[in-house]
């Protein structure tokens, strides 16, 4: 393989020179930065990564620990986080934590070892010391979509709480008054705040949420198919099941199906977290979509801000009602997504 040396030999200059050409240092001419690039291309040449970090104290990498890869909507944050990385100039490690508060450490441990330049998480529970300890040691770090209190990094979410408000009003417009929820793992932000403001919602109709309406879930499909089983067995089984993640959702679908339930008929069913699947089941499942695209950009653009000594702030931004038919609706709403 070619080194830079043979590279200062083809471009007719010093092995200094080069490296201010690699470097995109300012001090070169632009004759000489041309022959330099043309010999890099010539040869075929390759910077080694590892020498340069050690050099420049940057290895120009970010890692990324989200909750599920096999979530829709983690793998969607996932790419356009590393869309948002690349167009920086910045290669993207992933860990999967398959919401694993082990995994997850043994993820961030791994990276921090890989001495990345920043490091974008979602937390899969309220607490981990090792992120705390990596916060307070310096290291770049944003949470994207949950966070962890306590832990004084910028945060990078959605909103959902006017989005469920408008879900239950939605809801008791259709005549829906014995609502459900399928909860995720109260140790998450994100869990604990879905089911806070579904109650919230409910109570400004003048309805409660007894403790059988709320089933304990941990974002994964089999969670929301036991919850939605335990619902139709009490007896007086909810109207209407609000799932708080679209894995969830899915487990819910498949028990009213395997009830032989007229989803949208004998039962309003509605997801936290739309999915492009969403449009294609019969009926179509009205659904609180999150920005997600948005999110993974505003995360990378948070982190390099922290990697270059500026002050990011905190991101919140809206999620948004979208009106299907699997809540009872009579036709698509004009405003709906198809």
């Amino acid at each position: 393989m070619a080194g830079i040396k043979d590279v200062a030999a083809e471009a007719g200059v010093s092995v200094a020179t080069v490296s201010r050409v690699l470097n995109s240092h300012p001090s070169v001419s632009e004759a000489a930065r041309a022959r330099v690039l043309a010999a890099v291309e010539t040869l075929g040449y390759r910077p080694n990564a590892v020498a340069r970090s050690l050099r420049t104290d940057q290895t120009r990498t970010l890692g990324l620990v989200i909750s599920d890869v096999l979530n829709p909507y983690f793998t969607e944050l996932a790419r356009s986080v590393e869309e948002a990385a690349r167009a920086l100039g910045y290669s993207v490690i992933i860990g999967n934590a398959d919401e694993r508060p082990e995994l997850q450490d043994h993820h961030v441990r791994t990276l921090l070892d890989r001495r990345i330049d920043g490091l974008l998480v979602s937390p899969t529970d309220g607490g981990s010391p090792l992120m705390l300890e990596a916060a307070r040691g310096g290291t770049p770090m944003v949470f994207v979509d949950r966070w962890i209190p306590g832990i004084d990094v910028p945060v990078v979410r959605a909103d959902g709480r006017a989005a469920i408000r408008d879900l239950v009003a939605h809801l008791h417009r259709l005549g829906r008054r014995r609502l459900a929820i399928i909860a995720g793992p109260a140790a998450t932000t994100t869990g604990s705040e879905r089911v806070e403001a579904f109650r919230a919602a409910l109570g400004e109709h003048g309805i409660s949420l007894p403790d059988d309406y709320v089933g304990q879930g941990d974002f994964q499909a089999a969670s929301g198919r036991r919850a939605t089983e335990r619902f139709l067995a009490l007896p007086e089984p909810p109207d209407a099941v609000f799932a708080a993640d679209n894995l969830m959702t899915l487990g819910a679908l498949d028990a009213l199906r395997a009830r032989g339930l007229r989803i949208g008929d004998d039962i309003a069913l509605a997801a936290f977290d739309d999915i492009p699947w969403f449009v294609h089941t019969d009926p179509p499942i009205t659904a609180i979509a999150q920005p997600t695209g948005e999110l993974g950009r505003a995360a990378v653009r948070a982190l390099a801000d922290l990697i270059e000594g500026r002050t990011p702030r905190s991101v919140t931004l809206p999620a948004s009602l979208v009106v299907r038919r699997s809540c009872g609706e009579s036709a698509p709403n004009p405003r709906s997504e198809q």
